[in-house]
């Protein structure tokens, strides 16, 4: 299986922040951390340009194990919902040419994946730590607005 980074390339959007400001609160329903995000392809994010979207971040690691196993799973969820006003933001973290993003830290991030879901008025709607497969990911989906199908299956 191809790392992540080639992976999720196509369709997911890998990220590198370019600066970070303030934070408001990594709990469920407060406020997303204030970003301003610019992909690989010269994207801009920011936390004005996803409202009314339904973020879904993705912090992961080139020497994840489970990050590389759920790549590919991501990538399909990203290709399913993006109609559906999904936007996935794949952050690499603790790679060397990483180190002055923050927004990992301001997560807490301290095992990968993580995958916290900001819903369409930009607050934290779920976070998630640790791989925990397709049925997970929907219901962190869900309870930011996106309806699902087959949220008790992992097929």
């Amino acid at each position: 299986m191809a790392a992540p980074s080639l992976v999720l390339r196509p369709l997911l959007i890998a990220i590198v922040l370019t600066s970070l400001i303030a934070f408001a609160a990594d709990e469920t329903g407060q406020p997303a951390p204030r970003f301003r995000a610019k992909t690989m392809t010269g994207e801009q994010f920011n936390n004005a340009s996803i409202k009314g979207k339904v973020v879904l971040f993705e912090f992961w690691t080139t020497w994840c194990k489970y990050c590389e196993e759920e790549a590919e799973l991501v990538d399909g969820i990203a290709k399913e919902f993006s109609d559906k006003g999904l936007i996935v933001l794949a952050v690499d973290v603790l790679e060397p040419d990483q180190k002055d993003t923050n927004l990992a830290a301001m997560y807490n991030a301290q095992s990968y994946p993580i995958y916290v879901v900001i819903d369409r008025d930009g607050n934290i709607a779920a976070e998630q730590r640790g791989a925990g497969g397709e049925t997970s990911l929907r219901r962190l989906l869900k309870r930011a607005g996106i309806e699902t199908k087959d949220e008790d299956s992992d097929n």
